[in-house]
């Protein structure tokens, strides 16, 4: 089978939430370069009809949804407008996350830690329960990918909520994956390393985040299109084999915090 065909998105439906900025939205470009009518999930509702016409301006199929993913009856209306749109979503990419505040350990609040563990733990595996139990409905085999971190694998100081999140989000990838393998729908992890988006830019660019940047041996952050690669390999049948994974994308840090 020819590359192009292996990676051939063509008839599928794509959800992926966080879909506004960042991450999400090349996630979104690189599933619709590639053929799938594409469901655009997040709360800042103008910002995704913008990238929603974008989209449709390049000859792409999407729909904007403004939803709260930690909110089961907007995750609900979500795959709802998604299937009314598109028919059944048969790859899910759980991207929306948020960033804890840089607190240690024993500073981090009730509300904080709960805050984000509602958007970076909870929301990945309701959102992945409902659309396999859609999937399974459908009699259609599918993908999921969430979206995990190299911090769920190597601790920094200050991270100790976002850390734990991330590391239960490889464990509950984990999970699902064995016990939705056997009706087809593949569940998976992508855990990046630093990439420079909206919400990091500043410090990024600072000095603190040049320090950082040594840091990583293939020296350099993370730049647009370079999680295209494993997005693609894990939702199109050139994965097809592969459940249970988590695919490291971060030019070596998670080596280098383990050596």
């Amino acid at each position: 089978m020819k590359a192009a065909d292996m990676f051939s998105l063509a008839g599928r439906v794509a959800l992926v939430t966080g879909a506004s900025s960042g991450l999400g939205q090349q996630f979104a470009r690189a599933l619709a370069d590639n053929g799938a009518s594409v469901a655009l999930v997040a709360r800042r509702a103008e910002r995704l009809e913008a990238f929603r016409a974008e989209l449709e301006a390049a000859g792409a199929r999407a729909v904007a949804i403004e939803a709260d993913v930690t909110d089961p009856a907007a995750m609900k209306a979500a795959f709802d407008a998604a299937e009314k749109a598109f028919g059944t979503v048969t790859i899910l990419v759980n991207n929306a996350g948020v960033a804890q505040k840089p607190l240690r350990a024993v500073e981090v609040s009730v509300e904080e830690w709960r805050r984000v563990l509602s958007v970076d733990l909870d929301a990945v595996f309701y959102w992945a329960q409902e659309g396999a139990r859609r999937m399974i409905a459908a009699g259609q085999q599918g993908s999921i990918v969430n979206i995990a971190s190299v911090l769920g694998f190597g601790v920094s100081k200050g991270t100790a909520a976002y850390a734990v999140a991330k590391a239960a989000v490889v464990q509950a990838t984990q999970a699902l994956a064995i016990e939705l393998a056997f009706k087809g729908v593949r569940v998976n992890a992508i855990a990046p390393g630093w990439f420079v988006t909206e919400i990091n830019d500043t410090y990024l660019n600072s000095e603190a985040g040049h320090a950082m940047k040594r840091d990583i041996p293939m020296g350099r952050f993370g730049e647009k299109g370079d999680l295209d690669g494993a997005l693609l390999l894990l939702a199109s049948d050139a994965g097809r084999y592969i459940t249970g994974a988590t695919i490291v994308v971060d030019g070596g840090q998670v080596v280098q915090l383990k050596g």
